[in-house]
C-alpha cells in the first residue's frame, strides 16, 4: 500500500514538472528571438496630388528607416557600400511597422512611422556583403576641445572657444556619443596654460579625474595663419588612441564653416566608437546552458538578459525535463566574453560540463 502511494505520488510530481516545463516553454519563449532594431520617428511628407500613392510613401519611410539603422550600426565607409538596396530585400528584414501619426494639412500628407527590423536578418544580410556591424551602444564621453593659437602662444578653452560654445548645438538622431563638456573652471584654465609647451604629451588626468566619467575625448585644435591641425586623444577603458586631421584655412568666426568641421570630427569619433564595438557575426558559437525549473523568476530574468544582449545572435529551448530547461545560445563572440557579460549582469555559471548550469 505504501509502495503504491509512493508510485502515485511520483507520477503526480512528474506530471506537475511536465506541466511546469510546458508552461515555461509556451509562456516564456514568446520573445526568445534576440531583440529587433527599433527605428522610430520617421517623418515623411508628400503633396496630395492626383497620382498620390500611400504605399510609395510608406516605402520611402522604410528606406529612411533603413538608412538611419545603417548610420547607427555601421561606420561611415561601410554605409556607403550598401546604401542602395532592393526594396524587396529591405522589406524582407522588416518585422513590423507602425503608423504612429498621419494627417493632411494644406494638401500635404504627413506620416510618422516606427519600423522594427529583424536583427538576425539584418546581420545575415550584412555578413553576406562581408560587412560587420557594431553594437549601437550610446556612450557618454568627457569632451574637452582646446584651441591652441600658435601665433599668439595662447590657449582657448572656455571663453572665445567656438568649438566649446557650439559643439552640442546640433545633435543628430544617429549620434551614439554624448559629449559632456567640462565646467568653466579657472583652475583648469591656468593648469592647461602652464602645460602649453608640452600640451601634446600631457595626459589630462588632473582634469579628467574630477569627473565621474571613465572615458574622454581631448581635441587639440592647433591654429595658425595657414589653417589648423586637429590632434585628438581618445581614451576608452584606459586605451589611448591618437588621431590627426588637417584642415585648410577656415574662418572660425563663420558658424556654418565651423559646424561643417564639427560634423566631420563627430563622424570620425563615431566611427572609432563603432569600430571599438564591432561584432564578428561570422563567429557563431553554440553554447548549451541549463536552468533549474524550481525558479521561474530566474528563468524569466535569464531570457530577458539574453533578449537584451546585442551579441546574442539567437537562442531557443532545445529540450526540458522535470528538473531543467535546456537552452542553446548562438553567441557572436568567445566563451570568455559571454561569461564576462553575463557576470556583469550577476549571472554566473558552473562550466564543468558540456551543459553549463546557471547558478
Amino acid at each position: 500500500m505504501k509502495n503504491s502511494f509512493k508510485i502515485r505520488h511520483s507520477k503526480v510530481l512528474y506530471i506537475f514538472f511536465i506541466f511546469l516545463s510546458l508552461n515555461i516553454f509556451f509562456f516564456s519563449t514568446v520573445k526568445t528571438e534576440a531583440k529587433s532594431f527599433e527605428i522610430n520617428d520617421i517623418d515623411i511628407t508628400r503633396p496630395f496630388e492626383i497620382n498620390f500613392n500611400k504605399n510609395e510613401v510608406i516605402d520611402e519611410g522604410f528606406r529612411k528607416a533603413y538608412n538611419q539603422l545603417l548610420s547607427l550600426i555601421l561606420s561611415s565607409s561601410d554605409q556607403k557600400k550598401i546604401n542602395r538596396i532592393k526594396l524587396n530585400e529591405l522589406k524582407g528584414m522588416i518585422e513590423t511597422f507602425t503608423i504612429k501619426e498621419e494627417k493632411f494639412i494644406d494638401e500635404i500628407y504627413y506620416v510618422n512611422l516606427g519600423v522594427s527590423f529583424n536583427k538576425k536578418k539584418v546581420f545575415d544580410y550584412l555578413e553576406d556583403k562581408n560587412i560587420f556591424p557594431s553594437i549601437p551602444e550610446k556612450k557618454n564621453f568627457l569632451f574637452i576641445p582646446i584651441i591652441i593659437d600658435e601665433d599668439k602662444k595662447d590657449l582657448l578653452i572656455f571663453y572665445n572657444n567656438k568649438f566649446y560654445e557650439i559643439w552640442n548645438k546640433e545633435i543628430g538622431k544617429s549620434e551614439l556619443i554624448k559629449y559632456i563638456l567640462p565646467t568653466e573652471d579657472l583652475e583648469d584654465l591656468n593648469l592647461l596654460k602652464s602645460k602649453y609647451e608640452f600640451i601634446e604629451q600631457y595626459d589630462f588626468k588632473e582634469i579628467t579625474n574630477k569627473y565621474d566619467l571613465e572615458d574622454s575625448i581631448i581635441t587639440l585644435i592647433f591654429k595658425n595663419d595657414n589653417g589648423f591641425r586637429v590632434l585628438t586623444r581618445i581614451n576608452i577603458d584606459g586605451d589611448v588612441k591618437l588621431k590627426n586631421q588637417s584642415f585648410s584655412k577656415v574662418n572660425l568666426n563663420d558658424e556654418d564653416e565651423l559646424i561643417a568641421i564639427i560634423n566631420n570630427l563627430k563622424i570620425i569619433y563615431e566611427d572609432y566608437w563603432k569600430n571599438y564595438n564591432q561584432i564578428n557575426t561570422s563567429l557563431k558559437l553554440a553554447l548549451n546552458v541549463k536552468v533549474n525549473n524550481n525558479d521561474n523568476f530566474k528563468i524569466s530574468n535569464f531570457e530577458k538578459i539574453l533578449n537584451e544582449m546585442d551579441l546574442i545572435y539567437d537562442f531557443f529551448i532545445s529540450k526540458f525535463d522535470k528538473n531543467f530547461t535546456y537552452y542553446q545560445i548562438i553567441f557572436n563572440g568567445t566563451p570568455a566574453t559571454f561569461l564576462k557579460k553575463m557576470s556583469d549582469k550577476n549571472h554566473n555559471f558552473n562550466t564543468q560540463n558540456k551543459n553549463w548550469i546557471l547558478q
